[in-house]
């Protein structure tokens, strides 16, 4: 029998169909083998595709799951290390908003990522104050903020806030009650009510993860050279790879005269308090690896002089956080004691006065040590899980800084 021309039309419309369909389950297959492969690759080359993704979208801060009539007001500003982006703080991020849902809107920086990294910690500082306050305009709602910084994005925040300070209305002395200020204490009171905002904000939380906070100058505080002074020495003749960045890390900086950059940012100035803008945060903690952190030593990361170093021996696990063997509290501080630094004085006394003055402000310091996992060998980036895949061993870490967050 011969089909009619119906009946062809109608199966050639069938294979047609079938044919179609095939073509779509091969895209879908292919389309699906891809993201298969983006999202393996995301563990080794840090991201870089979600961190396009996120450029597009505008950097609008991530906000938790809570009531549509109760917006979170507590703004949470995450700022990466050199050579880093936003993506380095994915994991923690997700953590504060699987946590703290109602209370935390989280902003990863993402002003100052990768290459813009060297162009220096006040360039950098002024970038992220500026992103602060594009971000606070956004939210009326806003009344506290906190800054997570790791490595030199610690720095990045401690500049910024000196940039967002308002040291609020001052109180005038007053002759009948003795009340005189002298004007070289560098200390001004407030009036009750009127202590200092950043970005018009209640400061609550300052917290730094393996951060240089005097640089990286000085004698063993960068791990990996081995104390060896000859490549320490080689070290700072080959900072300015790192741009105006490398020259400030290692205190090589003296534009228009002035000392080095981070001496300057361990006290007061005329138009910048940094002092007294991390002194307006309720909490300052600084996480820092004991071991195995090859970039950032434990002096510079924890403010510590070398003698008040805990003994290792001495450490034991904080319970339920396997790789934090220590917290010290804040000690009390004498705001009125006002330590000399003089840049031509000898590079060590150099130092110790700079954590004299940067112990001018009550820091919490939580040691954190990953000897007894192969991720030790990436601690720097363990501490803050810079890579879920890679760094998952401080996950405990991120939890703790949350668990003990001040809302």
């Amino acid at each position: 029998m011969v089909p009619s021309g119906e009946d062809l039309s109608s199966a050639g419309r069938r294979v047609g169909a079938v044919a179609e369909d095939g073509r779509r389950e091969r895209i879908k297959n292919k389309g699906g083998l891809k993201n298969h492969i983006r999202r393996r690759l995301v563990c080794f080359c840090g991201g870089a595709a979600g961190e396009h993704r996120e450029a597009v979208g505008g950097g609008i801060p991530q906000m938790g799951g809570g009531e549509i009539d109760r917006a979170p007001t507590h703004l949470v500003i995450m700022v990466n290390g050199i050579i880093g982006s936003a993506q380095n703080w994915r994991f923690a991020e997700k953590q504060f908003l699987k946590r703290l849902p109602q209370d935390v809107t989280v902003h990863r920086s993402r002003c100052n990522g990768n290459l813009l990294t060297l162009d220096g910690v006040d360039v950098m500082g002024t970038r992220l104050a500026e992103e602060v306050l594009s971000i606070v305009k956004q939210g009326p709602k806003l009344q506290k903020i906190s800054f997570v910084g790791h490595s030199l994005g610690g720095l990045i925040a401690r500049y910024a806030i000196a940039k967002l300070y308002d040291p609020g209305l001052p109180e005038k002395p007053s002759e009948e009650d003795g009340s005189h200020e002298d004007p070289d204490k560098g200390t001004k009171r407030l009036k009750k009510g009127s202590e200092g905002k950043i970005a018009g904000l209640e400061p609550m939380n300052f917290v730094t993860f393996a951060t240089p906070h005097v640089g990286s100058r000085w004698h063993r505080q960068i791990p990996m050279l081995c104390g060896v002074r000859l490549l320490e020495k080689t070290a700072r003749r080959s900072s300015r790879i790192l741009g105006r960045t490398g020259r400030h890390l290692f205190l090589d900086d003296n534009d228009m005269g002035r000392p080095p950059l981070l001496v300057q940012m361990v006290k007061d100035s005329d138009d910048l308090h940094f002092i007294s803008a991390l002194r307006s945060f309720r909490r300052l903690v600084a996480y820092s690896n004991v071991r195995f952190d090859h970039i950032v030593g434990w002096n510079t990361s924890s403010i510590r002089h070398q003698d008040e170093r805990p003994k290792l021996k001495a450490h034991t696990k904080i319970s339920g956080y396997r790789h934090i063997v220590r917290v010290e509290p804040p000690k009390a501080v004498n705001i009125e004691q006002d330590a000399s630094l003089d840049f031509d004085m000898k590079t060590n006394e150099l130092q110790e006065a700079m954590i004299d003055s940067l112990n001018k402000v009550p820091w919490e310091r939580v040691d954190v040590s990953f000897h007894k996992t192969i991720q030790r060998f990436m601690a720097h980036e363990t501490i803050q899980v810079k890579t879920r895949c890679l760094n998952s061993a401080g996950a405990d870490v991120i939890s703790h800084m949350i668990d003990n967050f001040l809302l």
